[in-house]
């Protein structure tokens, strides 16, 4: 046995002081990541990215949507047992080092002819007709990792397994986002019902006035036709916001993985906080924190080792093995040791000489894919940075349009006043009061939309540079 040892013990040295990686990795492009955001007003080290949920959405009720969501969502609870299967993967990977070692107990009964030549040296010199073997024995089997295969395997299934978990982090985000749009979305239609019940209460006292002044004489069937057209105009807005809201609802409901009803919101969206000048911070730390340009940089990590696992494959292999045990003709002396033992230790190099190809082209084609996941990198950072620019400008223009439409609602609403005053003393027609309260409606409904185009848009662009993870 000590020479099975000594064996064993060399063959281990030789395949440790061996131990090289034959392909080099190659590193994430440092050049597709800019400097600087395109409409960023100032740059610095901030970032609302790097702010916690608790912080960046003021509003109780819709952190406790965002709360039950993480827990309850369906989608989010997929991603999470992915990452629970690839974690097995991993730890299978990470004991590649080790041998296989395997446990086998035969028994056996051989009946030869008694005419055979077997036959007849069983029944001369065991005097028996047949022959029993009972073998019991423990065989490893293990593979040097010489050209680092085993290494590479590892740093893939590693990569896989961080990948899965960016892959949960990139659905957290997204469905963080679509419930605070959503709940802004709540808040900009029960505005808007507000509107119109207003404009709808306006247009019964302009309609009053009109059939006061039609049984006067004063104005024809016409003027009450058109008083009531407007006076329908905020009517029917109301059921169609209703249904609206209702939907919303059900939908915020699933994201929650909660059956449809109601949502709890006791804000409104003229109450509702946006950050006025907004940072993004730089390039560079948004791309350390996206999930989705993590994935890609993992993909690299992934591509690299395949190129590694394909490369040693067209080198030598070394196995070791050994074999012990037990073995006995006889049951009554499968125990008697020493004299049953038995051990075997062999070491051998397997190299590839014609695979018609196979292994050359698998690594040719590792080494393809790898070029084509350094593409998928900058293509993942130039997404991310172009959706960051684009709701810088977003947030910038919003702004502006919400400055003007906000003049243009105070405007038209002393106009409906002054309207109506003049419309009182008759020094006003109705046409006009109806084009004035059809005006201060129109615009103060868009008002509420680009507040919510506001929010909305901060919103996408707290997730677009990693927020909500």
């Amino acid at each position: 046995m000590n020479a099975y040892i000594k064996i064993l013990v060399i063959l281990i040295t030789i395949s440790i002081l061996g131990g090289c990686k034959v392909s080099k990795d190659i590193p994430v492009p440092k050049t597709a990541i800019p400097e600087h955001f395109r409409n960023a007003e100032r740059t610095d080290s901030l970032s609302i990215g790097n702010q916690a949920i608790v912080d960046f959405f003021p509003e109780k009720e819709l952190r406790n949507l965002i709360d039950t969501a993480l827990i309850r969502n369906y989608d989010l609870q997929i991603a999470i047992k992915n990452i629970e299967s690839t974690s097995q993967l991993l730890k299978q990977a990470k004991l590649g080092n080790l041998p296989q070692l395997n446990l086998q107990i035969t028994g056996s009964s051989n009946n030869p002819s008694n005419n055979s030549v077997n036959g007849l040296s069983t029944s001369e010199f065991l005097k028996t007709s047949h022959i029993e073997d009972f073998n019991a024995s423990l065989g490893l089997t293990w593979e040097a990792d010489i050209w680092g295969k085993i290494r590479s395997q590892k740093q893939g299934a590693l990569a896989t397994y961080l990948q899965t978990e960016e892959a949960r982090k990139t659905v957290q985000t997204q469905l963080i986002a679509s419930i605070a749009q959503g709940y802004y979305r709540l808040l900009m239609m029960d505005a808007q019902i507000g509107i119109a019940k207003k404009n709808l209460a306006l247009s019964d006292s302009t309609l009053t006035i009109v059939k006061l002044q039609f049984d006067a004489g004063q104005v024809s069937s016409l003027a009450i036709q058109q008083a009531q057209a407007q006076q329908l105009v905020s009517a029917q807005l109301i059921p169609k916001l209703q249904q609206d809201i209702t939907i919303q609802e059900n939908a915020l409901s699933m994201l929650t993985g909660r059956i449809p009803g109601a949502i709890d919101r006791k804000t409104s969206l003229d109450k509702t906080f946006i950050p006025d000048k907004p940072s993004a911070g730089y390039p560079s730390a948004m791309v350390s924190k996206r999930p989705d340009v993590k994935s890609a940089e993992l993909s690299l990590d992934i591509a690299n080792a395949k190129v590694g696992v394909a490369k040693a494959g067209m080198y030598p292999t070394l196995n070791i093995t050994a074999t012990g045990g037990v073995n006995s003709f006889k049951a009554s002396n499968w125990f008697n040791v020493p004299a049953s033992l038995f051990g075997m230790v062999s070491g051998g190099l397997t190299q590839p000489l014609l695979q018609r190809r196979q292994l050359k082209t698998q690594y040719e084609i590792a080494k393809i894919d790898r070029e084509k996941t350094v593409i998928q990198f900058r293509q993942a950072v130039l997404n991310a940075v172009t959706e960051v620019s684009d709701e810088l400008v977003k947030i910038e223009k919003l702004k502006l349009q919400y400055d003007i439409s906000r003049n243009r609602v105070n405007t038209l609403q002393q106009a409906v006043r002054n309207a109506n005053m003049l419309f009182k003393s008759g020094m006003a027609t109705y046409l006009e009061v109806i084009t004035a309260q059809s005006n201060s409606l129109q615009s103060e409904l868009e008002l509420a939309a680009i507040k919510t185009a506001q929010l909305s848009a901060t919103v996408e662009l707290y997730r677009s540079l990693g927020g909500g993870i």
